[in-house]
């Protein structure tokens, strides 16, 4: 056996590796993290394309192919082509039969019945109207003393013959290039045909059978090959509608001129009344169509009339591939995108892209990364975490190199010194595997030979208990935190509080809290699609009242309480239960958040501010905190925050 070996043209690469779908989530993280939701990041990066992918282009690529391809049809077509040639065949027609009654008149004298004629048809030639289809028309019975003028007469009969025909039916100007009336009789029958077959559509009788047998008896006049009767309709509707349009998009002149032209065709071939009844079943099948829109074009190539017809019709579907392409309506999915529409547009290889995108949307999906909520799209939990992660790699990076506690540490040993006793793993431990227990465990189970070891018979070796922290992370979510720019990095710094808790001090209780006009505790999974409330207050009162809850929960653990904001209390928590705003502050705000600051320092929790802004009545507030608690305050710039928050985050940890 002998083998050959090709390049491969045809789809996607079947070799390739799959898509690694983390790096997208990635790439949308960053726009989330800046303050994006979750369904704008995928826009942007269904838009910019797929990151590690090289030669993937993404929507705004294909966008920018479709409508380059626009221009080119508009700026390089002339819709009058036909026209102009039936014209030009016309006035040669004319001008060799006024050369051949010349030369019949100077041979006859100056008097006999010949010569009159001859001068009777010169002026019957004289008074021929200016209107093209009009002097058709009348030539239509007029016998043609010129051989030649004759021969030219019917190539523009059979010019437009051909050309109204492949105007409705694409590839018929092929199929009719050399004429004889058995063709032109086929033609006859398989327009009565399809309209009898479309009535029957239309009373709910038509099969598949019955399609199959037209095509099997016409298929060679369509050349795109339809594979049932609403694919035929839908190919016939779109070439009719742009042929409406070629003539909407004529000068009045040129439109009276060339609808005459088509009109006498169809009535000299016998079609007039089965095109009729054609266009009549397709625009009350396809209403949607841009019947009669005109189209501007403005190029100085001529074209055929059916090579126009199919130029609109393919700005049309441009049009719509564009629409499509763009995904800027509500409940866009890629999915809307015709995959037909881009691969007669664009050639297979966007096909291929456009599949790589939506490719990355589904596996988001399925991979568990994105989740649709009500037709929301959210992050999931495990998105979150993902996303958590790499903000805390970047807090790091931008923290000093060497620093100890600073940076990601592999090789660090336990906490606490072993007490010589052994317990079962249970998730979240740190301590060393007894790896001799272990096995031993797995022995007595019946593990066998080698022995297969199940997480139960995992135990760890005790150390002498580490402290625990109850951390509590009090993030602005008023509206100055968006004017000001700073909201998107208090949610990166909360995001990278999560993750670093959650994997180097899992033993640690951290809570997360939004206030505004009022506070509420933020779930890990909200936090990525978290949005800024509009509305006036910042009520830090609430906050810490919630911050004591969660500290009173954990009475055995360290107490931490940081604070990010950019302003001085404006509201506080009434008896009712109702938030109460006041600018300037009123000193009952005042007086109840220093308060609560109070109780902090009584349960021994240092209360660490991070400010955002440097106005003089929030360093006047925070300074009273201060004072009164103990704690730090920090003039933080947002590209910063989470750098700050994370090292006297660490800093608190290596001291305890």
């Amino acid at each position: 056996m002998s083998y050959a070996y090709g390049e491969y043209h045809d789809g996607p690469d079947p070799l390739a590796p799959p898509y690694d779908v983390r790096a997208a989530l990635d790439e949308m993280g960053d726009a989330v993290l800046s303050g994006s939701t979750p369904l704008d990041a995928l826009r942007d990066l269904l838009r910019r394309g797929l990151p590690g992918a090289p030669g993937r282009r993404g929507l705004e690529d294909l966008l920018r192919q479709v409508r380059r391809r626009r221009r080119e049809l508009r700026d390089g077509t002339r819709l009058d082509g036909t026209l102009e040639r039936a014209r030009a065949l016309l006035d040669k027609a004319i001008g060799q039969e006024r050369a051949e009654l010349q030369r019949e008149s100077e041979g006859l004298g100056e008097a006999g019945e010949a010569l009159d004629d001859a001068r009777f048809r010169e002026a019957m030639l004289d008074t021929l109207p200016s209107d093209t289809a009009r002097a058709v028309q009348e030539l239509a019975g007029y016998d043609w003393r010129s051989a030649a003028a004759r021969q030219t007469f019917e190539e523009l009969r059979d010019l437009l013959r051909r050309e109204v025909l492949d105007s409705q039916f694409r590839g018929m100007r092929e199929a009719l290039a050399n004429p004889d009336p058995a063709a032109m009789e086929r033609v006859r029958q398989m327009m009565s045909d399809l309209n009898d077959m479309l009535d029957r559509d239309a009373r709910g009788e038509h099969t598949q059978d019955d399609f199959d047998r037209f095509m099997q008896k016409y298929g060679d006049m369509y050349p795109e090959n339809p594979r049932n009767l609403e694919e035929l309709v839908d190919q016939l509707a779109r070439r009719a509608a742009a042929a409406q349009r070629l003539l909407a998009s004529l000068t009045p002149e040129q439109r009276e001129e060339l609808a005459g032209l088509i009109n006498h065709t169809l009535e000299q071939a016998g079609l007039a009344e089965q095109m009729s009844r054609l266009g009549e079943a397709l625009h009350a099948r396809r209403p949607d169509l841009a019947w009669g829109a005109p189209e501007r074009v403005s190029g100085e190539r001529p074209m055929a009339m059916g090579d126009a017809v199919t130029a609109l019709q393919e700005l049309a579907d441009l049009g719509d591939l564009e629409s499509a392409l763009r995904q800027d309506y509500p409940g866009a999915r890629l999915d809307d995108i015709d995959e037909e529409a881009v691969r007669r547009a664009l050639g297979r290889s966007a096909v291929d892209d456009l599949e790589s995108l939506r490719q990355v949307e589904r596996e988001l999906e399925a991979q568990g990364y994105l989740r649709r909520n009500r037709g929301k799209l959210e992050l999931t939990p495990k998105a979150v975490r993902r996303l958590g992660e790499t903000a805390l790699r970047r807090v790091f990076s931008s923290l000093e190199s060497g620093r100890r506690g600073d940076h990601d540490q592999r090789d660090a040993g336990t906490a606490g010194e072993p007490t010589g006793s052994t317990r079962q793993w249970r998730f979240g431990d740190e301590q060393p595997i007894d790896v001799v227990r272990t096995v031993v465990n797995g022995v007595r189970r019946g593990g066998g030979a080698p022995v297969a070891l199940s997480v139960d018979d995992f135990e760890v070796v005790e150390t002498e208990r580490r402290s625990a922290a109850a951390v509590c992370l009090l993030v602005d979510l008023s509206y100055s935190m968006a004017l000001r720019g700073t909201w998107a990095a208090a949610k990166q710094t909360a995001l990278a509080l999560q993750a670093l808790v959650a994997s180097k001090f899992p033993q640690d209780a951290v809570q997360i809290i939004g206030f505004s006009n009022y506070a509420r505790v933020l779930r890990p999974d909200e936090l990525a699609g978290l949005e800024w409330d509009m509305v006036q207050g910042t009520n830090l009162h609430h906050a810490l009242l919630i911050a004591g809850r969660h500290l009173d929960r954990h009475p055995d653990f360290e107490p931490v309480v940081l604070v990010v904001t950019d302003g001085e209390p404006t509201a506080h928590l009434m008896r009712n239960g109702a938030p109460r705003f006041e600018w300037p502050p009123s000193q009952e705000t005042l007086t109840l958040t220093l308060a609560e600051v109070d109780k902090m320092t009584r349960r021994r929790a240092t209360l660490n501010v991070f400010m955002l802004a440097a106005d003089d009545r929030l360093r006047e507030f925070v300074n009273e905190v201060a004072r009164r608690n103990g704690g730090r305050v920090f003039s933080a710039s947002a590209d910063r925050l989470g750098e700050y928050v994370v090292s006297d985050f660490l800093r608190a940890r290596r001291t305890r």
